[in-house]
């Protein structure tokens, strides 16, 4: 019979996957809001002393997050956090634009009443630029907002598509969220998305939505071209493949 290693003992072995989700969703929620940099260098030591968990734990999150190419493994040194580039930027948002419109389109007339009032309550969200948790909390609300839209066209494979692409969408509105308030305008937009919804105008619907995907794609590229400081730390050109 197989003996746990020396000192570690079976509930320590039993625990390492509960804390390896722990550490994957804190250094995952960590790289989407920027709070590691994109571009940054981060190292297992350096992780375990900032989330107080172990090194086993903190490796399975490391090669969870390579997989979901969100870090990239530098051979004796780390790993780096996977940079944004201004092919990423155009990627997410030619695919929003080919998901979301249509969702909304196919959403209109059968929002029930009691999603139509939790999707006004989530456009009233607002954030405070330059504080990363307010900005986090209204990017979780947008997100919800658009997830909620998705889900009432009743097919579940194209609200997926949309939540996991929005987690993508998250880091990229962080770079660009984080230098001017754009809250109201961003609400305005909701709440005349909720109302073309709830009289079941799927056209309207459409246009909406995609006037808001192309104002938010305006507003990343701006932002992140105007600041060289992000510039320098976050935008990369596109790598050679």
């Amino acid at each position: 019979m197989a003996h746990p290693p020396t000192g570690r003992t079976s509930a320590d072995i039993r625990a390492i996957p509960l804390l390896s989700d722990r550490a994957y969703e804190r250094i995952r929620h960590d790289i989407i809001s920027c709070v590691l940099a994109p571009g940054s260098e981060i190292s297992e030591t350096q992780l375990c002393a900032q989330y107080k968990i172990g090194k086993a734990p903190v490796r399975m999150a490391l090669n969870r997050l390579a997989h979901d190419g969100l870090v990239r493994a530098i051979p004796r040194r780390g790993y780096r956090v996977t940079p944004v580039t201004v092919k990423d930027i155009h990627d997410v948002f030619e695919l929003r634009l080919m998901l979301e419109p249509a969702a909304a389109r196919m959403a209109a007339g059968k929002v029930g009443a009691q999603r139509l009032r939790a999707l006004d309550e989530l456009s009233r969200s607002v954030y405070e630029p330059g504080d990363p948790r307010s900005t986090s909390r209204f990017l979780e609300a947008n997100k919800a907002f658009q997830v909620a839209i998705a889900r009432a066209t009743g097919n579940s494979r194209l609200a997926e598509a949309i939540e996991r692409l929005l987690d993508d969408m998250t880091r990229l509105l962080h770079l660009g969220l984080g230098l001017r308030d754009r809250s109201q305008e961003l609400s305005r937009a909701h709440r005349d998305l909720v109302k073309a919804l709830a009289r079941g105008d799927g056209e309207a619907a459409e246009r909406i939505c995609r006037e808001q995907i192309e104002t938010a794609r305006s507003m990343v590229l701006s932002a992140i071209l105007m600041s060289g400081s992000v510039m320098n730390l976050a935008l990369q050109a596109e790598e050679p493949q």
